[in-house]
């Protein structure tokens, strides 16, 4: 690429960060470390390398020595692995010879074997920072090739917190708090599950267009055009069928007769692949069964979105799916996917931390349902006979209370409540 040209995108490129506003977000961020950040499109993981940028101009660093790519620039699109090492060569001319420039790499998937040049500028020590929207990154081969030179971090949309914070309400609304207060807090946690928590959308008062958007981002863009689809109608039907079966776990057989009941010709294997791509994307993520073997863990997961406005896209009565796909989006973010599961075996209980050994049912309502009670609690009682002494949660929509089953004692709480509680 065009020496003069690259530079020129570097240059325009470095106003991007200079005029963004920054809410800085809840993630802990050492110095002198490079961090690869993943997560779904539109999360914030740019805004996480402006905030270490604001950090280092705070300490001094100056903005010479600042070096910002976004590789979805269009004007990128033909960028080689080659060009790569012209950015570090102008980077170290727009800083000086004396200093080593930092580099902000944004979406570096999009150019093949970008990985080892990243390996051998860690290895020169320069400070180096990267972003990725496609778990591809962290494959086994790539991660061996970075070689423990980057602290992978996985980034969500808002926490509710965050987005309190970033609606101007930093009360502290676990105190007793007024019927104002409630109000007010009970409306920003339905607009935060309904539309989702993707940054950008607390500014923009089309919610549903600009959900919609991101969606279509994500779909045409990470799963479609990128693994080369041309049988776009199963990647919507595996979708809208995943999206109804979020509180159930689901097989690929399963998947695939159904796909088969509309007439649609296509193989187990397909199904599983195309399932692969969209958790790539980080559109879908997978929880396992803590009681199952190991190969039904694998091949019959509970799958979640990783917003919940993503969600609400594909269903028209969503309350219940959404809540709990909430739940799961919180749980990941504070134990990590691969410590959280489902627990079935002759009992049904939604979430299972083994680290904890904290049980959790999600409810909308259950004091005023007989049966709902019942069945919630007893699920409780049941996980006792295989796991004796776990913690026992009930997240419901809006109750709380304590209860008592079969001598196991058992907290209902606001999932309002619950969320915010991550920060104690």
């Amino acid at each position: 690429m065009n020496r003069d040209t690259l530079k020129q995108i570097m240059i325009d490129q470095k106003e991007t960060y200079l005029n963004n506003t920054i809410i800085t977000r809840q993630y802990l961020l050492e110095e002198n470390v490079n961090y690869c950040f993943v997560g779904i499109r539109r999360t914030g993981k740019s805004y996480l390398m402006y905030q270490q940028i604001k950090q280092l101009e705070s300490k001094g660093v100056p903005l010479s020595q600042i070096v910002y790519v976004n590789f979805e620039d269009e004007r990128l699109l033909e960028i080689k692995v080659t060009d790569l090492n012209t950015i570090l060569e102008i980077g170290l001319e727009m800083s000086g010879s004396a200093n080593k420039p930092y580099l902000f790499l944004d979406e570096i998937q999009n150019i093949n074997g970008w990985e080892k040049f990243v390996r051998r500028i860690a290895d020169m020590k320069y400070r180096i920072n990267i972003t990725g929207s496609n778990s591809k990154m962290l494959s086994s081969e790539i991660a061996s090739t970075l070689g423990g030179r980057f602290i992978i971090m996985n980034v969500y949309p808002y926490s509710f917190t965050e987005y309190l914070t970033a609606n101007h309400r930093e009360k502290n609304y676990l105190d007793v708090i007024s019927t104002q207060d409630r109000a007010d807090v009970l409306s920003l946690y339905n607009e935060y599950v309904t539309f989702g928590a993707f940054p950008e959308l607390v500014d923009i008062k089309n919610k549903r267009a600009f959900l919609s958007s991101i969606y279509q981002t994500i779909y045409l863009g990470d799963i479609i055009t990128r693994n080369k689809i041309s049988n776009d109608f199963a990647i919507k039907l595996i979708l809208k069928k995943i999206a109804e079966s979020v509180t159930k776990p689901l097989s690929f057989s399963r998947l695939t007769n159904i796909l088969k009941s509309t007439g649609m010709a296509i193989g187990k294997q397909t199904v599983i692949n195309y399932v692969g791509y969209m958790t790539d994307s980080y559109l879908l993520f997978t929880l396992q069964n803590y009681a199952a073997k190991l190969v039904d863990k694998e091949t019959s997961p509970k799958y979640y979105f990783m917003d919940t406005g993503l969600l609400g896209l594909m269903l028209l009565d969503s309350k219940s799916a959404q809540l709990e796909n909430l739940v799961a989006i919180e749980l990941i973010r504070r134990y990590g996917v691969e410590n959280v599961f489902f627990f079935e075996n002759n009992v049904e209980i939604d979430f299972y931390i083994p680290s904890e050994r904290l049980a959790i049912q999600v409810s909308l309502q259950v004091l005023d349902d007989i049966d709902t009670k019942e069945r919630e609690t007893r699920a409780f009682a049941k996980l006792n006979n295989f796991i004796p002494d776990s913690k026992c949660i009930l997240i419901t929509n809006s109750e709380e209370t304590n209860l008592e089953y079969d001598g196991i004692d058992i907290e209902v709480i606001p999932i309002w409540k619950w969320l915010l509680m991550a920060d104690l």
